[in-house]
């Protein structure tokens, strides 16, 4: 005999399940088959998933969840579950978006619908990473409005750089011996040369 099963997650401990157990109950799952997890999207690895998806679901079983981010945070990782638990005969339920529910649709319907969900999480994932990089050249931008500076720090030339850059160009010392008065490694030396353009 199928059941009905809900999942409900937060990412922290403070936050409330509240608003989705409503949800799940209102939709007929009743509380003894609701799985809860108050641990971060990021990974799949948490208990109560787990204990779901490896000891509970059968197949013609149906998970319900209220929003697709209740599954996870990583699209890539949403893609993987979502195929196994169609593989796992399992259908799926998603209460704010119903054209993704697979319950009572055919075989064709769930594929097309499986389509549907990998190209709206790619979708999603796509303008997720343009939005952190936007959020990034702001935060940037902010920054050197501010004055800030970015990158790394310019080395700042020693006072006797330049006449001790002389006489090695001129052959009086070895470029060992320059070093040494300037107190530079090798490789700070010969960028400093090259930047400063000493002829």
């Amino acid at each position: 005999m199928s059941r009905v099963y809900g999942y409900a997650r937060v990412s922290s401990t403070e936050q409330h399940l509240d608003r989705q157990i409503e949800a799940l109950t209102a939709y007929g799952v009743e509380d003894r088959h609701i799985i809860t997890d108050k641990l971060s999207g990021k990974s799949f690895d948490r208990p109560g998933y787990q204990t779901l998806k490896c000891q509970l679901l059968r197949s013609g079983d149906v998970l319900v969840v209220k929003e697709l981010d209740r599954l996870g945070r990583d699209y890539e990782q949403i893609k993987a579950e979502w195929s196994d638990l169609r593989k796992m005969g399992v259908d799926i339920v998603v209460l704010d978006m119903p054209v993704l529910s697979t319950a009572d649709k055919s075989d064709l319907e769930k594929l097309l619908i499986a389509n549907i969900v990998f190209e709206l999480l790619a979708y999603l994932s796509e303008k997720e990473r343009i939005k952190i990089k936007t959020r990034q050249a702001e935060g940037i931008a902010v920054a050197k409005a501010k004055g800030v500076k970015m990158g790394r720090p310019k080395t700042s030339l020693p006072a006797n750089f330049e006449s001790e850059v002389r006489k090695w160009k001129a052959g009086e010392q070895t470029a060992t011996a320059t070093m040494q008065a300037l107190n530079l490694k090798r490789t700070t030396f010969y960028k400093l040369v090259k930047e400063a353009n000493i002829l």
